[in-house]
């Protein structure tokens, strides 16, 4: 084989190789985006009446980084409902025709700012949805 077809078959090889480590580190930063987005975190969500009065539910969960907290209330508790964002129904207790009564939420202890499907859980948090009358 001549030098000229030795260099030229050297400079594929080191192209194709190149090309391959290339390919193998942007895969390798997708399984790692994957799997932050798969991580798990504890979160807490108290379900409860009156101001606090009656707890209905209180489940300390791992959920998904991630996910909003509509998803981890219709994934975790029974007959979640929303309409239009807003949160009408969570294990069966919603509001009846004509009565001033509603579902309020805290998120960590403050009062919430977006609707429970605009918010994406962290670890740690915590909330707590109240049935009660408007005030």
């Amino acid at each position: 084989m001549s030098r000229m077809m030795q260099l030229v078959l050297a400079a594929l090889m080191s192209t194709a190789v190149l090309v391959g480590c290339q390919a193998e580190s942007g895969s390798g930063s997708t399984e790692a985006q994957q799997q932050e987005q798969q991580e798990e975190v504890p979160v807490k969500v108290t379900i409860s009446q009156e101001n606090g009065e009656n707890i209905v539910a209180e489940k300390e969960l791992k959920v998904e980084a991630g996910k909003t907290l509509m998803e981890i209330l219709k994934d975790n508790f029974e007959e979640v409902e929303e309409k239009d964002g807003f949160v009408t129904k969570i294990e069966g207790i919603e509001a009846k025709e004509g009565e001033q009564k509603a579902w309020f939420f805290t998120i960590n202890g403050e009062n919430a700012t977006v609707g429970a499907n605009e918010y994406e859980v962290e670890a740690d948090d915590t909330f707590q949805f109240d049935f009660h009358k408007w005030e």
